[in-house]
């Protein structure tokens, strides 16, 4: 059965009702945390530990970034290691090492698509710390980021990022099921770097603004995922079709849906819920024109290349950060490796 909401009055009354379940979900999370929470680094995390998360439920824009803070700290000569949950990845031990040449049903969507685009070591399992051991012994790394993680309590952790976007945190400030939040915004204060997207640092409380900087994600280019052809993001129109069918399994889909909008082509929007594990049979039903352009997102084409035809195309990002931003984590990673080369 599924129940519409058609007006304010009734999302109201919805909210009045589950203020009591938010308020329990709080106290639930305070005592996890009281409990689990890592405030002693274990003799065998011999590198700084960095969490890149969020505090609201769905896609917030952490993988992109960690993409991209391992790729800059690699250029920096640091020499990172990735930790991941692998969410519905099937490997078949854990930890699991991912290879950037694995299978996404295996690996996860995610994990597999950090491995492609930073070749650095990417580790999964559910059991972070394991997780961390096993990339210590199996890899030469100097740092450690965890993708998601930050209410992974049991894990130790040195830094904390927290990614904020626009679901929903600036109009609905409550926890769960009330609200989008897993942690209260006053989370938001112990956190070491605040990395905001799609949300204006004016939007952000004064106490904050220090550690607060911006993100954006740049539409860099189309790829075919069966011939590699590459076309400019607004360049030459698609010589394949005259419509895009925007095919998209992320959590929020409707960023991507705008950024196809920008483009001068109608745009039929298909969507299924995050992680949706595609199969060819997704592709030749009576919502999808083999004859037009089928354009998604890099997490869902990681998903779609063993049977990918020539009109699957990927949009490619760029997803840029303040030198400020690197300047702060670069001088917190640099302290932590000399206290525990120190201790």
């Amino acid at each position: 059965m599924r129940f519409v909401i058609n007006s304010w009055r009734e999302r109201s009354l919805w909210l009045i009702l589950l203020l009591p379940l938010a308020y329990l979900f709080r106290a639930i999370v305070f005592i996890r945390k009281r409990l689990l929470y890592q405030t002693e680094r274990p003799e065998n995390f011999t590198v700084p530990i960095v969490v890149i998360g969020n505090i609201t439920v769905g896609g917030s824009g952490k993988t992109p970034l960690t993409i991209t803070i391992a790729n800059n700290l690699v250029n920096l000569g640091y020499k990172p290691g990735i930790v991941s949950r692998g969410y519905r990845a099937h490997a078949p031990q854990y930890p699991f090492s991912v290879k950037s040449n694995g299978d996404a049903t295996v690996a996860g969507d995610e994990p597999l698509l950090i491995a492609k685009n930073t070749q650095c070591p990417v580790v999964i399992d559910a059991d972070r710390s394991r997780a961390v051991r096993f990339m210590l012994n199996e890899f030469d790394v100097d740092v450690i980021l965890s993708d998601d993680g930050l209410q992974h309590y049991k894990m130790y952790r040195d830094v904390e990022i927290c990614v904020v976007d626009e679901n929903g945190v600036l109009i609905n400030k409550n926890c769960l099921p009330a609200g989008p939040l897993r942690e209260p915004l006053s989370r938001l204060e112990e956190v070491d770097l605040i990395v905001l997207n799609g949300i204006n640092r004016n939007d952000i409380s004064r106490s904050l603004l220090a550690k607060t900087h911006e993100m954006k994600k740049v539409p860099q280019s189309f790829v075919n995922l069966s011939t590699n052809e590459v076309k400019p993001f607004g360049g030459a129109p698609f010589n394949i079709g005259n419509r895009i069918q925007a095919i998209t399994a992320i959590a929020n889909p409707n960023r991507f849906f705008e950024t196809l909008e920008d483009l001068p082509y109608p745009i039929e929007k298909i969507y299924y819920p995050d992680h949706y594990e595609f199969s060819s049979d997704d592709f030749v039903s009576e919502k999808v024109d083999e004859h037009q352009p089928v354009v998604m997102t890099e997490k869902d084409a990681v998903k779609c290349g063993a049977f990918a035809n020539n009109n699957f195309w990927m949009l490619t990002t760029n997803t840029k950060l303040d030198d400020a931003f690197f300047d702060a984590l670069t001088s917190k990673i640099d302290y932590l490796k000399k206290d525990i080369a120190h201790n």
